[in-house]
């Protein structure tokens, strides 16, 4: 089992890859200007599922199939990018259309969910960067528990950083500044899924 070290050094890198700005971010900000607080959440919640899933891939040694297999990564790598491309094109279609829409009364965010699980599920790198974490930073004798307890952390400090990203937009009132500027945000977000989407073409 780590000690407390391990885990507090764990919990910082995961917190650190979390807070990294990114496509991740872009569509959380986009779905809590676009739907509003519970789909900001949602999304949130979402990528945190995306993570945990890789970060369990890596705890029962998966991740060594992606190193080893170079064609499988490399057609995720490009579902990632296709998706990204389509949200990008969504979003610079739609820019500003929806921002002054208040989100649906009873809306359960599933759209949002959707956009931020697949955003991390379309990307496998997060699990080549916890096959790295795991390996430097527990020790050998580490037992499934406590891998999976880490498996488990990482999914909750990746959904808890953009549930709070999302609920400080909402509650804050910056939701509603941003939302002046609906088509200027819209089409920088969709500048940067489109940029991602070739680089993992292009890498």
């Amino acid at each position: 089992m780590p000690d407390l070290a391990q885990w507090l050094t764990v919990a910082l890198v995961c917190a650190l890859g979390a807070a990294s700005p990114g496509p991740s971010l872009a569509v959380v900000i986009r779905a809590t200007l676009r739907g509003g607080r519970m789909e900001g959440v949602w999304t949130g919640i979402g990528h945190g599922l995306g993570v945990g899933i890789y970060a369990l891939v890596a705890v029962g040694g998966l991740s060594l199939v992606l190193l080893n297999t170079p064609g499988l990564q490399r057609v995720i790598e490009l579902l990632g990018a296709a998706y990204l491309a389509w949200m990008g094109v969504n979003t610079w279609r739609l820019a500003g259309q929806r921002a002054n829409e208040a989100a649906p009364v009873g809306s359960t965010g599933k759209r949002g969910f959707i956009d931020g699980f697949m955003i991390a599920f379309l990307n496998p790198k997060i699990a080549v960067f916890f096959l790295a974490l795991l390996g430097p930073l527990l020790p050998e004798s580490a037992g499934i528990t406590a891998r999976s307890l880490v498996a488990a952390m990482a999914m909750m400090i990746d959904g808890g950083w953009y549930v709070f990203v999302a609920l400080m937009l909402a509650t804050t009132g910056l939701a509603d500044k941003l939302r002046h500027h609906a088509v200027a945000m819209d089409r920088v977000m969709a500048c940067v899924l489109f940029g991602v989407a070739a680089f993992l073409v292009l890498g």
